[in-house]
């Protein structure tokens, strides 16, 4: 008969095991995103990559105000008319990483909650994804590192333009929303009578993202300071106070 403590040995190992076999297949994985936001797959060719990869790096350390595809061509070592082969405008290149970003964010919280019947349990991760970035942070197409700094510091100047409805009718912005109605699908699990689970959701992830900012550039304005739990906290403690 086995005792408790090997037991509990086998029981950790095989945790282990899994958790290392979930990430390898995760690293793996390519997300889709809406066609309209390309004009060709970038991911159907080297150049491509080459183009999210290093535009990705880039857009982040210049920001998008000095980003260029001149620049960028420079960078790969390739010309500002290849590049345009795939993308139509620089703008259409944020929104892709963007929307990369939510749909790699909808993959974690569909991998992170496999093995979780406890819609709470289910919850928690979700505003930890939204709070703190996502669990699987290894992926051989894009770095999701990058991706979520990215989305903190430039994705707003991504909506906010006199296209949006137009962008919006195509569905560039379909990885976004899906990704926030599997969190709203958990709070109504939670408590089917709470009108609002839609509109609290999309409010934590627009404030999560700005606190993220403002953590990183105006830390005067928030009372949590840089440490991501103290902003897990705030925000797990206004959604949980909301739908009871």
């Amino acid at each position: 008969m086995i005792d408790k403590q090997t037991f509990a040995s086998y029981l950790s190992l095989s945790l282990q095991i899994r958790q290392i076999t979930m990430d390898s297949i995760v690293k793996k994985i390519r997300v889709e995103v809406n066609s309209s936001l390309f004009l060709k797959d970038p991911f159907s060719s080297e150049l491509g990559i080459l183009i999210v990869q290093e535009g990705a790096r880039l857009i982040q350390e210049l920001g998008m105000e000095h980003f260029t595809f001149k620049k960028l061509g420079a960078q790969i070592g390739s010309t500002e008319a290849a590049i345009y082969r795939y993308f139509e405008n620089k703008h259409k290149l944020l929104l892709y990483l963007s929307a990369w970003y939510w749909a790699w964010l909808e993959h974690n919280l569909v991998f992170g909650t496999a093995n979780q019947t406890n819609p709470q349990d289910r919850l928690t991760l979700a505003i930890k994804l939204l709070v703190e970035g996502p669990i699987y942070t290894e992926n051989e197409y894009l770095d999701p590192k990058i991706l979520q700094n990215l989305v903190i510091n430039e994705s707003i100047k991504g909506f906010l333009t006199k296209e949006v409805d137009l962008e919006h009718e195509s569905g560039i912005f379909s990885q976004v929303y899906k990704f926030g109605d599997r969190v709203t699908s958990i709070i109504s699990e939670i408590n089917p009578n709470y009108c609002f689970p839609k509109t609290l959701v999309f409010t934590i992830l627009e404030s999560s993202l700005l606190q993220n900012f403002n953590s990183q550039h105006l830390p005067g304005m928030l009372d949590a300071g840089p440490d991501s739990s103290n902003r897990f906290q705030f925000f797990y403690q206004l959604v949980t106070k909301a739908i009871q």
